[in-house]
């Protein structure tokens, strides 16, 4: 595709009501994709999403979002003992490398400053710590899971 024809799709999009365009053609594939202060940003729709997911509206996803959530807040039954939480948005992984023993486990005692668990956030590896002496009763997230900010992961007594 010529820059002329590419920079008049350009012109297209922003001049017009359309959000997205998709072209392909012989050359290649286009896809060019309008800014919008209103709308969640599309890369992290298509984050937290699987990609089968990722075509639904964002006004839609919230909404069904809102609900499901409230589900699974009612199902899961209050925690006792010391939550901990994510930190931060990204992959959870319960060992330092892969085949490596986990570093916290059912029944294991743990110091306030003794890793738990890494999550990988933009290819950086951050160990989080205990946060509270105990034992670890339970372990609330599958390895390589993706997690939000403040989901919780495991529960020390």
């Amino acid at each position: 595709m010529d820059l002329r024809k590419l920079k008049t799709l350009v012109d297209l999009v922003s001049e017009s009501n359309i959000s997205e365009l998709e072209i392909t053609e012989a050359e290649g594939k286009v896809r060019i994709v309008k800014a919008n202060a209103a709308a969640a940003p599309p890369q992290m729709v298509a984050y937290a999403m699987p990609p089968a997911a990722a075509a639904v509206p964002a006004e839609a996803s919230r909404a069904a979002a809102a609900p499901a959530a409230g589900e699974a807040a009612e199902a899961a039954p209050a925690e006792t003992g010391h939550v901990v939480t994510s930190p931060m948005v990204g992959t959870f992984y319960r060992a330092s490398s892969p085949g490596a023993k986990p570093l916290a486990e059912v029944g294991a005692t743990v110091k306030e400053s003794d890793p738990v668990c890494i999550i990988e956030a933009m290819k950086i590896m951050n160990e989080i710590e205990a946060g509270h002496a105990g034992t670890i009763t339970k372990v609330l997230v599958e390895n390589g899971q993706p997690v939000e900010f403040g989901q919780p992961l495991f529960v020390i007594e």
